[in-house]
């Protein structure tokens, strides 16, 4: 067990196996059902990325950006130079797949322009789309740009890296503000209502 688990590769593999068997044991004659069924699949893909993003999102925030003021002086390369730059990579794709697939469940549903144009009965879940779109531009455009230059990846002086680590930690504590109302618009949409 500790050989396939240890595997991240293995792990994932096997989970995809067994996401098949209950996705064809419950839903496979649902196939035939074209847009109702690629709905669902790709549900399924925004809350999958969705939660790889926002958890990423958290991770920064609450873990940390919190405890890198406590990490000795000759560990922080180990976070700075490995982990930093990894979990940056996943946060960025995770946000742009989290907003194309989200675009894509609205169209499915039909309701994406009433929702991007705040229409009435889409407007909880149009703010919660505009609320991810502005996080997302944030996450591409402003902190990982910045983080680039704090953490050492492209050439930057002392004091360029500097502000730009403050600039990145501030764009993610206003993305960390924004994720509440946001994930309250998107959950509530289809149970409480659009106004």
């Amino acid at each position: 067990m500790a050989k396939l688990l240890g595997n991240l590769n293995y792990t994932l593999l096997l989970s995809t196996v067994l996401l098949l068997v209950v996705l064809f044991g419950y839903h496979g004659d649902l196939a035939a059902q074209g847009a109702h069924f690629a709905n669902g699949i790709f549900r399924f893909l925004h809350v999958l990325c969705g939660i790889m993003w926002i958890g990423l999102l958290y991770y920064f925030n609450f873990v940390q950006i919190p405890t890198m003021p406590k990490v000795p002086a000759e560990l922080k390369p180990g976070v700075s130079k490995y982990i930093a730059p990894e979990a940056l990579f996943w946060f960025r794709w995770a946000a742009l797949f989290t907003v194309i697939t989200g675009l894509v469940v609205a169209m499915l549903s039909g309701y994406l322009v009433e929702a991007l144009t705040l229409q009435p009965g889409s407007r909880v879940i149009g703010l919660g789309m505009w609320l991810a779109l502005v996080m997302a531009f944030n996450v591409w455009f402003l902190i990982w740009p910045n983080q680039k230059k704090a953490l050492g990846l492209v050439a930057a002086d002392d004091a360029t890296k500097a502000k730009a680590a403050t600039t990145a930690m501030l764009f993610s504590r206003t993305n960390t503000l924004l994720s509440l109302p946001m994930l309250y618009c998107m959950v509530t949409q289809g149970f409480l209502g659009g106004a």
